[in-house]
């Protein structure tokens, strides 16, 4: 029940396909339309696109001000999460939630994420649109192929040296420290694809927003800081960066059902059985970019972002009414689950996360 914390691990086995599997997400689709909930929101995304480059030439401006001072360590961190809610905007723009026009989300998502943060809005659009189409499936969800990590049973009995096989018994409670890389990972990932061979949309374009990108900020910051401080500043930077970016999404399907490459699951039920909503309140629906209402995104990822709060409560009655699992914790209860499953997995493989329907197929 929409709520109530419901751990993945009691789980009750969602229902079978239905005959016609379209016809439930239909009516749920047709009930959001006809009150109004998929019109656009341009004066809330204008007002926060026009805010974002306010508040970073904000920033800019009182950084130089403050100057050669080790009080820029916290003003490194303020960047940090201010550059995580502009990735936030980056996201729903590749999802075609600010504009009817696909082109200007397009545009605006380059902007912002390559010409602002820094990460390359190609690789993000492909990678998460492969996430968005089979969540949590074995063998298609490019969020469960993470080196460091072992994310499944598969993954997590493939032979490894000793060292590397401790630490997987143990991934869940470096999972967060990890994090504090991701900020770094992902400039990483942005440079490696557009150095690629492979055929890239707007390559030039995400080259050269890269390219002014990247360098400015360690620019800025050696130009003001000394040496010293500016290299102590830009690492906690990217470190908050990361770690923000990280317990932003990580909450979301870790821990939630495997579903096997095997096992073909209908929209409603695909979407809803591996998805993890958070409560909080709108303190937690601001500092997650409205990431907290997973399951609503993933059915109506072209949604508004103000809408995903009203279209909850019809969200949870629907799933109530055809008998699959909605699962909706706070926070802390999301990030201990984590911390968990990554470590249950680590441990041989096993996996008592997984959805009962999902074990009972895997034989198939």
């Amino acid at each position: 029940m929409a709520g109530t914390p419901t751990s993945a691990s009691t789980m009750p086995p969602p229902r079978a396909a239905s005959a016609n599997p379209t016809s439930s997400f239909t009516a749920l689709a047709r009930q959001v339309t006809d009150l109004g909930l998929m019109r656009r929101r341009y004066g809330y995304y204008w007002s926060k696109l026009v805010g974002a480059v306010l508040v970073l030439a904000g920033w800019v401006a009182a950084f130089i001000w403050i100057g050669d001072s080790w009080w820029q360590l916290a003003w490194a961190a303020v960047l940090a999460v201010i550059l995580t809610q502009i990735a936030f905007l980056g996201h729903d723009a590749a999802h075609r939630q600010i504009f009817k026009s696909g082109r200007w989300n397009d545009w605006v998502s380059l902007i912002v994420a390559d010409l602002l943060v820094g990460i390359s809005h190609g690789w993000w659009r492909g990678k998460h649109n492969r996430h968005h189409a089979n969540p949590n499936k074995e063998g298609y969800d490019p969020d469960l192929a993470i080196g460091a990590l072992a994310l499944t049973p598969e993954a997590a009995t493939r032979p490894r040296p000793r060292a590397v096989r401790w630490l997987l018994d143990h991934q869940g409670w470096y999972f967060f420290p990890l994090t504090l890389l991701e900020g770094l990972s992902l400039h990483w990932s942005g440079i490696r694809r557009v150095a690629s061979r492979e055929k890239i949309e707007r390559r030039w374009m995400e080259v050269a927003f890269l390219a002014v990108r990247l360098p400015v900020l360690p620019a800025l910051f050696f130009w003001v800081l000394s040496p010293g401080k500016a290299l102590a500043c830009l690492t906690l930077q990217l470190a908050v960066f990361g770690a923000y970016m990280g317990a932003s999404f990580a909450p979301n399907h870790i821990g939630m059902p495997l579903v096997s490459a095997r096992l073909k699951l209908d929209f409603l039920q695909r979407q809803v059985l591996v998805s993890r909503n958070i409560r909080g309140g709108p303190a937690v629906s601001i500092a997650m970019g409205g990431l907290n209402y997973q399951i609503e995104h993933h059915l109506f990822p072209s949604i508004a972002r103000p809408h995903l709060r009203k279209i909850q409560p019809l969200v949870a009655a629907h799933c109530a009414a055809e008998g699959i699992p909605y699962t909706q914790t706070d926070l802390w209860t999301a990030y201990r689950q984590v911390i968990g499953h990554l470590n249950t997995v680590g441990v041989r493989g096993s996996d008592p996360f997984l959805c009962p329907l999902v074990a009972q197929r895997r034989a198939l």
